[in-house]
Parts: structure tokens; C-alpha cells; sequence
């Protein structure tokens, strides 16, 4: 959280004086870079918050020193709670910038790659004097975000690390899985199909662990539930069916004639004739 006592005296920028990026800067990069933020940002279900109390993001620059207004990271994906819910197209955020918002994210997930591993998990050299700081130090030491998580596809490792008394403290993680009171949702490591594509994935977790379903996950499974309804029906038809022509069989053989057996059964006399002329009667 900012300290909302905290006033600067000089106007600072909004949202709309930073820019959402930088030319020497490549923008996305990978594929899984895409794919991965994107998972966690559809299946980000808080039994604890309202989606309209919940922000979700990739890749959007996070402004963070007011003194040094160009100065920024950009998460692969973090979560804001209780961020100012937008329904306007025009209102849609360029960057996520701290002195506006008032309030830090809530949770920073970073994907490791070779070329951002050293900082993503704060092994970078020592700051120099006017360079902005690392990921790991403005995580910590200035927005004081309270989980930051890393998960590593190639290693499939996926660690977490919690703010105690200022410092990240990582967590123990061996089922490789963290439950956050906080939202009602557990995050952890997950193998299968997304998109298409088999693989590793980090994923949000249910109170008896069970994947948080993707739409398409969802739209699959009522699919499936429905043809089960469907043969279920038909099924239950049939033995229906089986049972009525096996009581006009019975009925057949004890001597009763069509209408007998029709207004007995309370079925059509055309039905009885039918299973009649079946047995060869």
C-alpha cells in the first residue's frame, strides 16, 4: 500500500502523460510470455473479492518514483485488489502508475527467461547512484509488494516469496503450491493442454485443489455434461420402453385381449397391436 499521507509538492503525471512504452524496448516477447499471464489472468477468480474489486495485468508498465517519473518496470502479470474498477473503454489503464492508483499490487508473478533471471530474483549487482533500482528491489523495498512469486517452465520450479519485516522471505513450498487466505485461491503448478499446447503451467487452484476452468475449460465441460444428461435420458427411455412391452408380453400371455391390456397399462391399443404382431401373435 502508499502511504496515502504521503503529498508531493510539484504536479506529478497521470496515466495519460507516461508512455505504455519505450522504443528500445522489444515489447512481448515469447509466446509463453502471452500465454502464460493470460491463464492466470482469466482463471483469477477471489472467492474472497467482487471482479470488480480485482485488477488484473501483463506487461503494463508500473510507474513507481515520483521523483523520477520515467522510471518503471513492467511485471509479466500482477493482481491489484481493491484497484478503481474501469467500464469505459476510453478509461482503460496506458500503465499502472503508483502516485495515481494509491495502492501497490497485491501479488507480482515473473516468468524466468535466461536474460531477466539475475534480477527477477534479485541476484543483480549492487544499484548505482541515479540508475533505477532492480525488479526485486522495487518489488520489495518501494511498492512493499506482499507475495512475489517466480515460476521457471524449464526447471519446473515455482517459488514464492513473502514480505516479512521488509525483506522477501521465501516460502517452502514442496507439493510446489502456496493457498492464499487472502483471496481463496491456492496457486501452484499444473500439467496438461492450454490453447492447444502441452505443457507446465501455473495456475490457480480451488478450495479441494481443483483447477479453476478457463471459459473454454468450462464450455468443454457443460458440453460434456449435457451429452451425459442426453444419454442418460435416452437410456432411461429405453429401459422405460423395454418394460412396458415386456408387461403387454406378460399381459399377452395371460389370454387379455388389446383393449384390456391398453386400459390397464394406460398405453395405446395401437402400441399393444404393435408388440402383438412383434411376438407373432
Amino acid at each position: 500500500m502508499v502511504d496515502a499521507s504521503r503529498r508531493w509538492q510539484t504536479p506529478l503525471p497521470t496515466m495519460y502523460d507516461l508512455p505504455s512504452e519505450f522504443p528500445e524496448e522489444l515489447g512481448l516477447p515469447d509466446q509463453f510470455h502471452e500465454l502464460q499471464p493470460t491463464l492466470l489472468s482469466i482463471t483469477c477468480k477471489p472467492s474472497n473479492y467482487s471482479p470488480e474489486d480485482c485488477l488484473t495485468a501483463q506487461d503494463l508498465n508500473v510507474y513507481y518514483d515520483p521523483h523520477h517519473t520515467l522510471w518503471h518496470k513492467r511485471p509479466d502479470w500482477f493482481l491489484v485488489l481493491g484497484a478503481t474498477h474501469v467500464d469505459q473503454q476510453d478509461q482503460l489503464r496506458w500503465s499502472y502508475v503508483i502516485w495515481q492508483e494509491g495502492i501497490s499490487p497485491f501479488l507480482v508473478v515473473e516468468l524466468l527467461s535466461p536474460g531477466t533471471e539475475a534480477e527477477d530474483l534479485g541476484r543483480s549487482s549492487m544499484r548505482l547512484a541515479d540508475k533505477p533500482p532492480s525488479k526485486w528491489q522495487v518489488y520489495e523495498q518501494i511498492l512493499q509488494v506482499p507475495f512475489y512469486a517466480v515460476f521457471d517452465r524449464i526447471q519446473n520450479q515455482f517459488r514464492l516469496f513473502i514480505l516479512t519485516g521488509g525483506r522477501y522471505q521465501e516460502q517452502d513450498l514442496p507439493e510446489r503450491r502456496f493457498w492464499f487466505e487472502e483471496l481463496g485461491l491456492g496457486l501452484g503448478i499444473w500439467t496438461g493442454p492450454y490453447r492447444g499446447v502441452n505443457g507446465r503451467w501455473l495456475r490457480w487452484y480451488d478450495a479441494d485443489w481443483t483447477c479453476i476452468p478457463t471459459p473454454a475449460e468450462e464450455a468443454e465441460r457443460e458440453r460434456q455434461r449435457a451429452e451425459a444428461a442426453e444419454a442418460a435420458l435416452n437410456q432411461a427411455q429405453s429401459a422405460a420402453q423395454q418394460a412396458q412391452e415386456q408387461a403387454i408380453s406378460n399381459f399377452l400371455a395371460m389370454g387379455l385381449d388389446v383393449a384390456q391390456i391398453a386400459a390397464a397399462l394406460g398405453v395405446s391399443e395401437a402400441l399393444v397391436q404393435q408388440v402383438r404382431d412383434g411376438l407373432g401373435d
